[in-house]
């Protein structure tokens, strides 16, 4: 039971501390990987990727973002994507809500390249390992507009920089 209130208080004041670091005018850059062995495509069934991005507090809680990343495939398939989004953190929690749009190229090796367009959106949590780093897991779902089976779910985890 200790632990358990231990472990309540301390998620409390990390909280508490997270309002400062979404301000206005307030940099993030958050690298993660993605899909860890659990993401899902019609088109490559499970995948192992890497993202980064990077933007800036428009105003409180609400961030802008540009965003790359790639994604392979064991039979040396891969995609890279290019895009921007939106980032809305609910006040003094760390939760987040995500909204993506981004172009992606597919290469394949036996069928050749693939352009697609895709619109996402995740679900967060920023969890403060001191006043300016994170460690944040989220779910995400990134709808293709061009060929069904290019849309993909799964999960994600990185580290958010705030400055």
């Amino acid at each position: 039971m200790k632990k358990l209130l231990l472990i309540g208080i301390i998620f409390l004041l990390s909280s508490l501390t997270a309002k400062a670091q979404f301000e206005q005018n307030k940099w993030l850059l958050t690298p993660s990987i993605t899909g860890i062995g659990m993401s899902y495509s019609g088109q490559d069934k499970f995948s192992f990727g890497f993202e980064a991005e990077g933007g800036v507090f428009l105003m409180d809680n609400f961030a802008v973002l540009l965003n790359a990343g790639s994604d392979y495939k064991g039979e040396g398939d891969k995609r890279t994507s290019l895009g921007s989004g939106v980032r809305y953190y609910f006040e003094q929690t760390g939760i987040y809500i995500g909204s993506k749009f981004k172009y992606d190229k597919y290469d394949f090796r036996d069928t050749g390249n693939k352009n697609d367009v895709t619109l996402g959106a995740e679900i967060g949590y920023a969890f403060f390992i001191n006043r300016t780093v994170t460690i944040e897991p989220a779910i995400y779902y990134n709808q293709s507009l061009t060929d069904q089976d290019y849309s993909k779910v799964g999960v994600k985890i990185g580290f958010g920089f705030y400055f």
